[in-house]
């Protein structure tokens, strides 16, 4: 097995992309380590996609970029604003609460983090703060996108897992706030010594008039999880009813979604979906070619025979997690974990729920570490920040998430209160 991770290895040095890094070293292993036919390659990509959960996925970035371009975003952050911009270091907890309130809408941390940078990062940078502290906030804010509900990893886990998709999002919920309280802790200790100002305290009549405003689009939440937890939806109708819901927002409700607009929209969300989805065919004849070796049998009955308890356990995945993360793309992670831990998981009674938060958690924080960080990498252009000055911001931040990652881990009912409550 070692030789498909050699050359995949290769690959990635030499600049291929991740996705066809994968795909190739997985056909170099089928076709002269197992003797395969190279035909067999293009079925197992193709298969890899053959999974209705995943049409989900297009309508959730569909969504995230009509509320990017139809004034909800800005709606979101102006009601922000009004809640918490009065604490010290205002902005960088409006950043938070509207990534809080965000990640309820779209499910992707890049959209989040597109659509609130856009706003905050250059009213930070007025307010007089330095361009890469609003850089790393927002980045690490837009983290929580996919834990609290809706969320496109989430959807990705459960078709592969065979975890229940509604059980996931619920279980994301209290987890998603806990690492916008760490976030906004961080963020006060480090506004009150550096003398960052904080905004003026609102007037019960603009939190009103805010409140009002931003009414509308809080009710996108309550359409796609309650359609899901309720029954009356899937995960995939739920995404399309949400998406028709920003469009009716955008268009008729606050008619600042124009008709020449939706063409671009358009474009960038099937860009958006071809990023992903490339990646989940990709990757899906690597997660079979280990299947057909036993790979994660060898590695469950490995750790059975070291006699590690699931909390050892559980550390060593998230140490290996938070260093893959660095190196790779955090949807290739998720994509190739599953099926390598999977049967680790359940050979050692964790709840794969729970698995599914901390899988998602780990990975998210992979998007916003050097050198290969998705989501860096877009505050870094909205910003025009350089990498490392991003990198000499961020570092307070990440030991909030890690922080929140270890609290999630280690305490379960933090993940499966809410769906045990809801759908037992």
């Amino acid at each position: 097995m070692g030789l498909i991770f050699v050359v995949m290895c290769g690959l990635f040095a030499v600049g291929i992309p991740i996705a066809w890094s994968m795909a190739i070293s997985a056909g170099v292993f089928m076709t002269f380590v197992l003797g395969i036919p190279i035909e067999a390659l293009p079925h197992r990509i193709m298969g890899g996609l053959d999974s209705f959960p995943l049409l989900a996925i297009p309508f959730f970035i569909f969504a995230g970029n009509l509320m990017n371009t139809g004034g909800i975003t800005r709606r979101l952050v102006n009601f922000s604003s009004v809640l918490v911009g009065h604490i010290t270091g205002g902005l960088g907890h409006v950043v938070v609460v509207a990534n809080m309130i965000m990640a309820g809408m779209s499910g992707s941390g890049i959209a989040d983090a597109a659509g609130t940078g856009a706003v905050l990062i250059p009213a930070m940078d007025q307010a007089g703060y330095p361009k890469r502290f609003a850089a790393a906030i927002v980045a690490a804010a837009a983290t929580i996108g996919p834990i609290i509900p809706p969320s496109i990893p989430f959807v990705v886990y459960g078709s592969m897992a065979n975890v229940s998709i509604g059980r996931l999002l619920l279980a994301g919920a209290v987890p998603g706030c806990l690492m916008g309280l760490m976030l906004m802790i961080f963020n006060y200790v480090i506004s009150k010594k550096r003398n960052y100002q904080k905004e003026n305290r609102a007037s019960l009549r603009d939190v009103a008039k805010s409140f009002v405003s931003a009414l509308p689009p809080l009710g996108m939440p309550l359409i796609i999880l309650g359609g899901i937890v309720g029954g009356i939806m899937t995960p995939t109708e739920a995404a399309s009813a949400g998406a028709a819901y920003a469009l009716i927002l955008g268009v008729f409700v606050y008619r600042e979604l124009k008709v020449n607009d939706l063409w671009r929209i358009i474009r960038e969300s099937v860009m958006g979906t071809a990023a992903v989805t490339i990646i989940i065919a990709a990757a899906s004849p690597m997660g079979w070619v280990l299947a057909y070796q036993r790979t994660p049998f060898t590695i469950a009955a490995l750790f059975q025979n070291a006699q590690l308890s699931p909390e050892m356990i559980l550390l060593i995945i998230n140490v290996v997690l938070l260093i893959l993360g660095c190196l790779l793309e955090a949807m290739a992670i998720l994509i190739m974990a599953i099926p390598v831990l999977m049967p680790l998981i359940l050979s050692t009674g964790i709840d794969p729920v729970h698995f599914g938060v901390i899988l998602t958690l780990s990975i998210m924080i992979a998007t916003i570490t050097p050198p290969v960080g998705t989501v860096m990498y877009v505050v870094c252009a909205l910003g025009k920040v350089s990498i490392i000055d991003f990198s000499k911001e961020i570092w307070p931040f990440l030991i909030a998430l890690i922080l929140s990652l270890a609290i999630v881990t280690y305490v379960p009912a933090i993940s499966l209160w809410l769906p045990n409550l809801l759908m037992p």
